[in-house]
């Protein structure tokens, strides 16, 4: 099983660099063409040079802004975001869809009534007609 290993490893890096490089936006990607990137990955990626040249070179790795990590960037810039069920105007868009919703169903009941009694009428008349 030892043996294998190696293989295994290569191509599990070969295909996360194919996949990153997919998945990485043109404009991210540095030196080369991004076509030229995959081109490179998968020409070169049984000896590791294609996937490894795209790692180091390929990608722009940035720092965020002001150089905090990426978990100090987002620990400092909190998103106002708020649970659905704690947002007024989500709440308030609710009501105003049930308002909504209770009109329709109060018009719908309506017209059942309505209908319903001119079937009564109907049956009525052709009782007595």
């Amino acid at each position: 099983m030892l043996r294998y290993l190696p293989f295994l490893l290569v191509l599990a890096l070969w295909i996360y660099a194919f996949i990153d490089c997919l998945n990485t936006p043109e404009q991210e990607v540095r030196h080369l063409p991004k076509v030229v990137w995959v081109i490179i990955i998968l020409l070169f990626g049984e000896v590791l040079i294609g996937p490894i040249a795209w790692l180091v070179a390929g990608r722009s790795r940035g720092v965020p802004a002001g150089g905090a990590t990426p978990s100090e960037w987002h620990r400092n810039h909190r998103a106002e975001w708020v649970a659905p069920d704690d947002n007024p105007e989500f709440l308030k868009s609710i009501r105003e869809e049930n308002k909504k919703d209770e009109a329709l169903l109060k018009d719908w009941e309506a017209d059942l009534r309505r209908r319903e009694e001119e079937l009564r009428r109907r049956e009525r008349n052709d009782e007595t007609g």
